[in-house]
């Protein structure tokens, strides 16, 4: 059975100033999403499923979803945050999704096969693609608790405007993920890659450091326990109004309980995303090179 790709695209985009898994960034108006489909497709994925907010529905039916129909399978599931446990209501006040972690119980219902997960305004890249379709192609019933990671080199993650979140990997001898720890303030300084901790504590990382860019594959059993842990989440934070669940924490608490192991996959292709307004220039341009290179026809659909 050929593997799903599920596309996190619920996010409000607040950073980047609007609805960033729409921008056009191909010569042909071609999004982020465009380019993650078409290699998808190509590496041997069947289907895609999007986890939308239902309040942009009408523009993703008519901007997003119509292009793909005859291209490939696809079909669309909600993030809302009135989607809870029963017993529980949203806190007044809250208008942030619940996360990414909630975002991927959203498609329970629309996946019954292995399934990669990437974010919408992301850019992975072809090999990346074909390999965590390799790796989720040769699973078997034997392997429904074995996951992956598409780990890259952080120096090929980071926003030369501003700083940026990224999950440090870290492995077992044979490439098992041991845990994923979040940094949530990573910026380029003096030609050094800084992290910022608590109380402004700055500490170096690596330029080759593993981290994770949300593109992780998972077989169908991964939903219960991303909805053993969500029930848990809200239990701990039913009157926030900003917490979050966020994917990686989910894998680190699957690995930790022994559930599963997750593989992690290296790659050495650059990451590219629109974090920032003035990222989208660069994009434009990686996108544009690839063109002349071969990579990608001038235009996809």
């Amino acid at each position: 059975m050929k593997p799903t790709l599920l596309i996190l695209a619920a996010g409000l985009g607040s950073r980047y100033g609007g609805l960033k898994q729409l921008d056009q960034i191909g010569p042909s108006g071609e999004t982020l999403m465009d380019y993650s489909i078409f290699d998808a497709k190509r590496a041997g994925f069947g289907k895609v499923v999007f986890v939308i907010r239902k309040s942009f529905e009408e523009d993703f039916i008519n901007h997003i979803f119509s292009k793909y129909i005859d291209f490939i399978e696809v079909d669309y599931v909600f993030q809302e945050l009135d989607t809870l446990p029963e017993g529980y209501s949203v806190p007044p006040e809250r208008i942030k999704p619940w996360g990414t972690g909630h975002a991927v119980l959203m498609a329970q219902t629309k996946i019954d096969c292995p399934f990669a997960v990437i974010n919408a305004d992301d850019f992975y890249g072809k090999d990346s693609f074909l390999a965590i379709a390799s790796f989720l192609i040769a699973l078997d019933e034997d392997n429904k608790n074995r996951y992956c990671l598409l780990a890259y080199k952080l120096k090929n993650t980071l926003s030369e405007h501003g700083t940026v979140s990224r999950g440090l990997c870290y492995l077992d001898k044979n490439d098992y993920l041991i845990n994923i720890e979040e940094h949530t303030k990573i910026s380029i300084e003096k030609n050094a890659i800084i992290s910022i901790g608590k109380n402004n504590q700055k500490f170096d990382l690596s330029e080759n450091a593993p981290v994770s860019m949300n593109l992780m594959g998972f077989t169908p059993s991964a939903f219960s326990y991303f909805k053993y842990y969500f029930n848990e989440f809200i239990e701990n934070n039913k009157d926030s109004l900003k917490a979050e669940l966020y994917l990686p924490e989910v894998v680190s608490k699957i690995i930790k309980s022994g559930s599963a192991k997750v593989r992690v996959l290296p790659s050495n292709e650059k990451w590219f995303g629109v974090t920032y307004k003035e990222d989208r220039e660069i994009v434009v341009q990686n996108i544009n090179e690839m063109i002349n290179k071969g990579v990608y026809p001038n235009k996809l659909w």
